[in-house]
């Protein structure tokens, strides 16, 4: 059976939100040096990244509404198969730049859909 298309804008909402409760009211050094708080956040990214991957397959309308997919499943792309090269500054900044807005921008966009259902 396949899996409805807003389940994957849920997915990427629960792990953004995820993210960002590992590093409510952390530094970048405290953030750095706790390897339990980054595998956490780089699996949650990688959860974001495979989502949208999912969602592009299935809805590609929805998927194209949503902004810089393609940057996303990049970045996943990298902390899955790249993981040596990881940079924490770089993902600190994806957290503290990027993160918020794709948030809330699958967050409305799951409202609408919710919302114009018959």
């Amino acid at each position: 059976m396949k899996r409805d298309p807003r389940a994957f804008l849920s997915d990427v909402i629960e792990a953004g939100q995820a993210i960002q409760q590992a590093v409510a009211g952390i530094s970048l050094d405290e953030y750095s040096n706790s390897r339990l708080i980054r595998s956490s956040v780089e699996r949650e990214f990688i959860i974001i990244g495979e989502a949208l991957m999912q969602l592009s397959q299935r809805d590609q309308v929805l998927f194209e509404q949503i902004g810089p997919t393609q940057q996303i499943i990049s970045f996943r792309n990298k902390l899955t198969h790249e993981y040596i090269k990881i940079n924490n500054q770089l993902v600190w900044g994806v957290i503290n730049n990027d993160l918020p807005a794709l948030v809330d921008h699958c967050r409305e966009l799951l409202t609408r859909l919710d919302r114009d259902l018959p």
